[in-house]
């Protein structure tokens, strides 16, 4: 039997253990307050791509529709179940999301239920989330939205291990998984918790299953760091080499490479490397997620003067989305400021911008979904 082959049998095992586990013992949580009321702007119909909708930004919300970086699952202890997560979609007209898990857990002997919080602590990939997430979302998405499920997790430093959990996802849920990621190339928030940068030399071991992600249209959202205040481009080399070796994939690269550890880079000159990254690498786009964005970036006069121009100019290679991490400790008014913070900027966009990328139209684009985003009817105030 092959090493690829006892890989797939192993970890079919642990799978069936994992499926007996979650029948036996689903998620629990204490009882939540009511969510606030507030209607959705739009439903699913306004994107049947009839002509018809459109959207009046003086009066509907410049929020997102789009969620393409959600964590439904934490990387440890409890989880905001399923259920509740769907409403805050529900509750802040949110109508189409990634379901993301996390592809790199803390023990289940932890009491942390946040890397930062138990430096020392081990993070180890799993695809425990994985299949807990494709198990909620055959039997809990409602028909009002639409969830894309991601396969977050591959260890890009033991590419073999990808096609093998690959195998077992398409085992259990064939076709369910169109999207691979948020999968970490380099970050260095995970160093003290025992993660390293992926070293050059496995990105071509890469080759198998970004073949097969080629093959399936399925996008790949890497995180990785462009560097720190000390050296803003450190980690840069290991980007370039990924996009230079697989020029033909979907590439998404989340949070534009920016972190916590990098939150002083001159904007003018960060958005001027942004730009030169999606003029090089046509098949690049880049995810606006995150509040470190606004936080460091996007809400200062400095940071807007520099972004505003940028998202115009490139708004066909953005996502939205909030990167929200559904440990029990936060509930819906977290989620609620969060999207109202990772979408700060978009108010700022033009209206062709603020359609492809609020609106949804690159991520229908982007998955090939038979959907259209409804055109601005009327300019922003």
């Amino acid at each position: 039997m092959s090493h690829h082959a006892k890989r797939i049998v192993v970890a079919r095992a642990v799978v069936a253990g994992l499926l007996a586990a979650l029948v036996a013992a689903p998620d629990t949580a204490p009882a939540q307050t009511a969510l606030a009321a507030t209607p959705a702007p739009l439903t699913l119909d306004a994107f049947r791509a009839d002509g018809t909708a459109c959207y009046d930004r003086s009066v509907q919300p410049q929020t997102t529709i789009v969620d393409s970086h959600i964590h439904f699952r934490p990387f440890g202890g409890p989880a905001v179940p399923f259920e509740e997560i769907v409403r805050y979609l529900e509750a802040t007209g949110v109508l189409f999301a990634n379901v993301y898990g996390i592809g790199q857990m803390l023990p289940a002997s932890s009491s942390c239920t946040y890397y930062l919080d138990c430096p020392g602590t081990p993070l180890a990939p799993t695809l425990r989330n994985d299949f807990v997430n494709a198990a909620n979302a055959v039997v809990k998405t409602p028909e009002g939205l639409h969830l894309t499920l991601a396969m977050t997790f591959p260890d890009l430093a033991d590419p073999e291990s990808v096609l093998a959990g690959m195998a077992l996802l398409d085992e259990e849920y064939p076709g369910l998984f169109r999207w691979m990621g948020e999968v970490n190339l380099v970050k260095q928030a995970v160093f003290a918790n025992g993660r390293v940068p992926v070293p050059a030399e496995a990105i071509d071991g890469w080759a198998g299953f970004m073949a097969v992600l080629r093959e399936r249209g399925i996008p790949i959202a890497i995180h990785a760091d462009l560097g720190s205040d000390d050296e803003p481009t450190l980690y840069l080399p290991l980007m370039e080499k990924v996009l230079n070796t697989y020029p033909d994939n979907p590439i998404v690269w989340v949070h534009m490479g920016l972190s916590r550890e990098l939150t002083t880079m001159d904007p003018v000159r960060h958005a001027e490397l942004m730009a030169s990254m999606l003029e090089r690498h046509p098949n690049l786009m880049l995810d606006i997620t995150w509040r470190v964005l606004d936080d460091a970036y996007f809400s200062t006069p400095e940071g807007r003067a520099a972004y505003v121009p940028f998202l115009n100019a490139h708004s066909e290679r953005i996502l939205p989305g909030t990167d929200f991490l559904a440990s029990r400790d936060k509930d819906f008014d977290v989620y609620r400021e969060e999207l109202e913070v990772n979408s700060r900027i978009l108010a700022h966009l033009d209206d062709e911008a603020f359609r492809n990328i609020a609106l949804g139209e690159n991520y229908f684009r982007l998955l090939g979904l038979d959907y259209e985003a409804p055109a601005v009817c009327s300019a922003t105030p």
